[in-house]
């Protein structure tokens, strides 16, 4: 057996959704494992909170979704980093609505943010990932088998995610790439407040939802961000098209 206590030490991480919650949370821990990160997301300030923690983090902001987004991306990583050894795609936006009142644009953003970004930033870091032998870890949520009210378009592109998981895993674990998904419960992050909520409407929600979660709390980001990471491990090594729920029991319960 060989020594694992140093695996991610220079390894080159791009991190989307990197200003705030889990995804900031998963920069740090990859970092402070010696791995040099890039955040990625739309607003500059977030993201250069995320890296004055850090020097092996590095900023970049640009907008996934956007044509050339994903191009980018990759090549500010390769700039700034020099490889690509892992890619978290964890950006995502929520917009509830329930079937009736679903705006199209809005709709389309969501889908765009949450589903078509990590898709074509995966395939734009494809070469990279494939030369370092490398991983992608895609940060989705729900299960397909319960329904969520409200949340039909941003449920069904996690779902997406995690089909997408399974896929690539086949497809390229020929070339030595992992594929993997960390499914987080609820878990305390800015992503209800970037949706517009209210802080009650916020504690109200939170307080039915931790009724249906087994451990009776939600999660911190680095709770999640650990799965991430570890994921990325070389003892990990064995573990591709799987998608791990780090959350309380919620998914146990709810089926």
């Amino acid at each position: 057996m060989g020594d694992y206590s140093d695996s991610l030490a220079g390894k080159g991480v791009i991190v989307t959704g990197g200003g705030t919650g889990i995804g900031r949370a998963t920069a740090h821990l990859f970092a402070a494992e010696g791995a040099r990160v890039l955040v990625v997301g739309r607003t500059t300030a977030r993201l250069e909170e995320t890296a004055a923690a850090d020097p092996l983090i590095s900023v970049f902001a640009a907008d996934g979704a956007a044509a050339d987004g994903p191009e980018r991306i990759v090549e500010a990583a390769v700039r700034q980093l020099g490889r690509i050894d892992v890619l978290v795609n964890n950006a995502a936006i929520i917009r509830p609505a329930v079937l009736g009142s679903i705006d199209r644009r809005t709709a389309e953003e969501e889908i765009a943010t949450n589903l078509l970004a990590s898709l074509f930033l995966a395939q734009a870091a494809l070469p990279h990932l494939t030369a370092a032998k490398g991983t992608i870890v895609n940060v989705s949520s729900n299960p397909p088998g319960i329904g969520w009210p409200g949340n039909s378009v941003y449920g069904s592109t996690k779902v997406a995610l995690d089909f997408l998981t399974a896929t690539w895993a086949v497809e390229l674990g020929s070339r030595g790439v992992r594929v993997m998904s960390v499914a987080p419960g609820i878990t305390d992050t800015p992503v209800l407040t970037h949706a517009g909520f209210t802080e009650e409407q916020i504690a109200a929600s939170g307080e039915q939802l931790v009724r249906r979660i087994p451990l009776g709390r939600i999660a911190q980001p680095d709770e999640v961000a650990r799965w991430i990471v570890n994921m990325a491990r070389a003892e990990a090594g064995y573990l591709t098209g799987t998608v791990v729920r780090v959350d309380g029991g919620l998914s146990a319960f709810a089926g």
